[in-house]
């Protein structure tokens, strides 16, 4: 079935507002951009609830911040998509950097697949809020109970250093309320960094979505069937899709135009001589 889903297909215009919403309405999540499921876990609870109980949840980490977190989530999904036959290769590390196209477009490729099982209906039996707390429940069982017996061991060890230090408690408060003014001062100035820091970041992360949805609309546009073999959409489409490393991809576009432009002019030529 998923081999079946070209690039071509109405899939991949769905835009990223319908696409998260998507994923918030059926997992009762709350994302506001696109990279934040860029960790896999959605995509793997999304085929959880597709196929109820195929995907072992516990495995599935929620919190995965590092590529090495993210890396094992999208595992546990391609041996899922494998066992199921589904006929997808998972491009991880692109995924894993969190670029906005790349996860966009394989949500719109999942969000098709999921579609094409279930008709678009919503599974009412399922309940993602409660299937990610049992999992992450059975995921977190035996670092809690080891982290317990860590806990208790550390303040046996306190306990005993305290008794045999025999702590001067006057000293101590004098020494303790010197350090709390000079950590207040430092945790206000700290805090006005961070405040200050979330606002430029908020700033970057407006301007990033603004001319990713431009990009977005530029490319919707080349792939429309009047254009998509147009020279000047196909040079564009070679600079959309270079790769990061590639630094001649404006080269190579101005390039092909000129080609194409003699091309044309030669043709125009030839049919003048033969009228």
């Amino acid at each position: 079935m998923a081999s079946n889903i070209g690039m071509m297909d109405s899939a991949y215009f769905v835009g990223r507002n319908e696409i998260l919403t998507w994923i918030n309405n059926r997992l009762q999540l709350n994302l506001s951009r696109i990279e934040e499921a860029a960790s896999g876990a959605v995509q793997c609870q999304m085929i959880d609830m597709t196929y109820p109980g195929a995907v072992p949840m516990h495995k599935v980490n929620f919190d995965a911040k590092s590529e090495y977190d993210m890396i094992q989530n999208y595992k546990v999904l391609q041996e899922v998509f494998n066992k199921l036959k589904i006929d997808k290769h998972i491009e991880v590390n692109r995924l894993v950097k969190g670029r906005p196209l790349d996860n966009l477009e394989f949500l719109q490729w999942l969000k098709r697949y999921c579609d094409s099982v279930n008709g678009g209906i919503m599974n009412e039996n399922y309940d993602p809020v409660e299937r990610r707390l049992k999992g992450g429940k059975e995921r977190n069982l035996k670092g809690s109970l080891k982290s317990s017996k860590s806990l208790q061991a550390n303040n046996l060890h306190n306990l005993a250093s305290g008794d045999a230090a025999g702590i001067n408690k006057n000293t101590v408060s004098k020494q303790g309320k010197t350090g709390v003014a000079a950590a207040s001062s430092e945790v206000r100035a700290l805090s006005k960094e961070i405040t200050d820091l979330k606002l430029s970041v908020d700033l970057l992360e407006k301007e990033r979505d603004f001319y990713f949805a431009k990009l977005r609309d530029i490319e919707i546009l080349c792939q429309s069937t009047k254009v998509e073999n147009h020279p000047m959409a196909v040079a564009i489409k070679k600079i959309l899709y270079a790769a990061d490393a590639k630094e001649s991809a404006l080269d190579e576009a101005q390039e092909f135009i000129s080609q194409s432009v003699d091309n044309g002019e030669t043709e125009e030529a030839n049919e003048e001589e033969t009228d």
